[in-house]
């Protein structure tokens, strides 16, 4: 695998922190989920089950690989650690595909939510070599609030983005 340009290598990173490739792209570990739970009855509707209070993961993206577009039931706090800007593209209620990212440069954040629900993926910019980050989700994460949607479907949801933004 290719050496970040900070000099950490990807399978190092993988190594270090017990990485495992998630189903969206990348690699990630869960780090932390709450003991106490929400009960079903007191969550919004759209949450099949009881949810812990919070969970939070690190992910790790390498340079030339996009996430799928996925999107889920909670917000998600996404933080900046280590490596290049990772971009986070998601489309809006209006259907505007919008671009953040994350990272320590100026133009960059080192924080950013994405709402629940919204449609959303994430890349390293072009010469980043990996991009780490920490993602916290509350309600906490349930893979049964996990949805992916492939390009051509979401261009057929959203009419005013062109299918080439999306792939």
């Amino acid at each position: 695998m290719e050496t970040g340009k900070h000099g950490t290598c990807v399978e190092d990173l993988v190594r270090i922190h017990d990485l495992k490739p998630h189903p969206e792209g990348g690699f990630y570990a869960e780090t932390y989920r709450a003991a106490e739970h929400i009960r079903k009855d007191a969550l919004p509707e759209r949450f099949p089950g009881d949810r812990s209070f919070s969970t939070a993961i690190l992910y790790l993206m390498p340079e030339g690989v996009k996430s799928r577009w996925h999107r889920i039931k909670s917000d998600e706090l996404w933080h900046f650690h280590l490596g290049g800007p990772l971009v986070v593209e998601e489309i809006t209620p209006a259907g505007k595909l919008e671009r953040t990212v994350l990272g320590a440069g100026k133009d960059a954040k080192l924080q950013y939510a994405v709402a629940a629900g919204r449609w959303f993926r994430s890349y390293c910019q072009p010469g980043s070599g990996y991009s780490l980050v920490g993602c916290t989700v509350a309600p906490g994460f349930d893979f049964a609030d996990f949805e992916t949607i492939a390009p051509e479907e979401l261009a057929r949801a959203y009419p005013s983005l062109r299918a080439a933004e999306l792939s």
